[in-house]
């Protein structure tokens, strides 16, 4: 009796997760590991490509697709330009890890602790829960995250703005260094001050 092709094909995914899934947990345990930052910008794309490969087992193509595109394609790009122009304290980074080593590792001792009770839960069963049969999952996503996961959608986006006007404020050079418009001038501003006519 001939095997059928479903038989075959879910080992073969299995192997495939797996595969992906070493590849993330090596590349993120690279990421705080190695010494040079540019290699750990480079380990963490690395991460998140194979975070994607996972996705697309799921069958959740547009977050597997965002994935890359956002975070590999603009985030991580970003990170690795300012890593490589940066004058990174290799020594002073040595010294606030062993400081704050302990903390770091209390987070993630809560961490696991958290998801060791949400894999106890029944939430990993085969039902479908509260999913929105539209024959897409980006549409599915688009209805559950502006429907039931709005008010966490919007607080997110104010922390990431936040977060993004913080690290513009502590990345501005010094006040002798820095070079700065006052737009209320620049409207006072007559045709005068700035264009002579000159008859010849």
């Amino acid at each position: 009796m001939t095997p059928k092709i479903e038989e075959i094909m879910i080992p073969f995914i299995d192997i495939i997760f797996y595969v992906f899934a070493a590849i993330t947990v090596i590349s993120a345990t690279m990421v705080v590991c190695v010494r040079n930052p540019v290699y750990g910008a480079l380990f963490l794309v690395l991460a998140f490509v194979a975070s994607s490969g996972i996705w697309l087992l799921n069958q959740a193509e547009f977050l597997a697709l965002a994935l890359i595109l956002v975070y590999v394609g603009a985030v991580m790009t970003l990170f690795l330009f300012v890593v490589m122009m940066l004058n990174i304290h290799i020594e002073a980074g040595k010294r606030k890890f062993v400081r704050y080593f302990p903390i770091g590792l209390a987070i993630v001792g809560l961490i696991i602790a958290g998801f060791l009770m949400i894999l106890k839960q029944t939430h990993f069963g085969g039902a479908s829960g509260g999913a929105v049969s539209t024959g897409s999952n980006v549409a599915a996503l688009g209805h559950v995250l502006y429907t039931k996961y709005v008010i966490p959608f919007e607080l997110a986006a104010m922390l990431l703005l936040a977060a993004i006007v913080a690290a513009i404020a502590l990345a501005l050079p010094a006040e002798r260094n820095r070079k700065m418009q006052d737009p209320g001038k620049q409207v006072q501003v007559k045709k005068g001050d700035r264009l002579k006519i000159i008859k010849m």
